[in-house]
């Protein structure tokens, strides 16, 4: 089932990854067209979309891009988690189960969306203002842009996206730490970036195939950069470069 606007239609792809990203998007869609004036009042009435979107605008998108995007993940998360109906009777259930919290949740979304923005712009306005050396800054920038891309909602999990602020904050404290000592953040970057590279090396291999063992190991060196560079902000477990290469060799085992 794929999302065709104003309608949804039964498709078949040959990528069970791609499948099932267009299958969760026809169900989307077809939410949507139950429940039309719900989503009306939701577009009106998103907390703090104008201010979000003037600092949305920085990654290239527009406030209906922006609105849209909180929109899709809340009706995911109220009415598409993991099983998705498989029939019209677990369909509808969804549905009724999904009203009573899809405005709540919405709201929540959007203060995510908020204080993501808010992190990425004060991260930007840091690197810039710092001046780093080239290395340092080059390395920022592309976590920055994997952090937040455009369609930031989209790019990982409700429980990930809850973890960015800190990642966010950790690039702020690793500038403040720099200038007074830059030989220690060019060894802890020396011993990070073989790591990473492993990672986009893989990453560029699968060609756009989703791993989720990958994935994993994506997070793993975000939780690492936090307690390489910023260390006060704490990781959840401990992580470290052994532990690193120790999950890269299952992975790859």
């Amino acid at each position: 089932m794929i999302d065709k606007g104003d309608a949804v239609e039964v498709e078949v792809f040959d990528e069970p990854a791609l499948a099932a990203s267009r299958h969760r998007a026809g169900l989307r869609r077809l939410v949507a067209l139950q429940i039309k004036e719900p989503l009306k009042y939701l577009e009106k009435n998103l907390p703090e979309l104008q201010r979000m979107a003037a600092i949305y605008m920085v990654l290239g998108g527009s406030l209906e891009e922006l609105r849209d995007q909180i929109i899709a993940t809340a009706l995911d998360r109220a009415f598409l988690v993991d099983p998705l109906p498989t029939d019209e009777r677990a369909f509808k259930t969804r549905l009724d189960e999904g009203r009573p919290r899809l405005n709540l949740i919405a709201q929540e979304v959007a203060r995510l969306a908020h204080t993501l923005l808010t992190e990425q712009a004060a991260a930007q306005r840091k690197l810039k203002d710092s001046r780093p050396p080239k290395d340092v800054a080059d390395d920022i920038s592309a976590q920055l842009q994997r952090l937040m891309p455009r369609r930031f909602l989209d790019s990982a999990d409700h429980a990930r996206l809850q973890q960015l602020p800190r990642y966010l904050k950790g690039v702020v404290l690793r500038l403040d730490k720099l200038r007074a000592d830059p030989a220690r953040d060019a060894a802890r970057l020396a011993e990070l970036r073989p790591l990473e590279q492993r990672y986009l090396r893989r990453l560029a291999e699968l060609k756009g195939t989703v791993d989720a063992r990958l994935d994993e190991y994506r997070w793993l060196l975000e939780e690492l950069r936090i307690s390489l560079f910023a260390q006060e902000l704490r990781t959840p477990q401990p992580v470290s470069v052994k532990r690193l290469d120790k999950a890269w060799a299952q992975f790859t085992s």
